[in-house]
């Protein structure tokens, strides 16, 4: 497996396609997808032996008191080997992150025992997460 930091247009396809397996990114488009990635101050991939993408998450920061983490996402073949781990470690340790306080993501109930094992929590003093939606 290789990680990778920068990520070429066939990178980005696959992402792309990637994004059409999941329900939170399904009907994305390419455009949209190569818009997110270069938007985003930091993201990861990890690449099979032939060079697929297998792994990806992207960060949006102040690189001081919040990072969020989004699109954490794993192929379904890799799924239970460790690569969802290994991203947000990536993302931990990333040398443009050190500083930042606070990692943060969304998840569903169902993903909260997996990021509970890593360190994150949900007891957050109270705070609520609000929306304004699509204008």
């Amino acid at each position: 497996m290789k990680v990778i930091y920068d990520f070429t247009d066939e990178q980005i396809l696959q992402l792309y396609r990637m994004y059409q397996n999941e329900w939170w990114t399904k009907g994305r488009s390419f455009e949209d997808t190569a818009s997110c990635v270069a938007g985003a101050q930091v993201c990861v991939g990890i690449l099979d032996g032939n060079r697929q993408l297998k792994g990806f998450a992207r960060v949006v920061t102040d690189f001081t008191f919040k990072a969020i983490i989004f699109d954490l996402i794993v192929s379904p073949e890799y799924r239970g080997a460790g690569l969802g781990r290994r991203l947000i470690s990536l993302i931990t340790k990333h040398e443009n992150l050190k500083e930042v306080h606070h990692f943060e993501l969304y998840c569903l109930p169902e993903s909260q025992g997996f990021y509970e094992k890593i360190g994150f929590s949900d007891d957050l003093g109270g705070l609520k997460l609000m929306r304004l939606a699509d204008r």
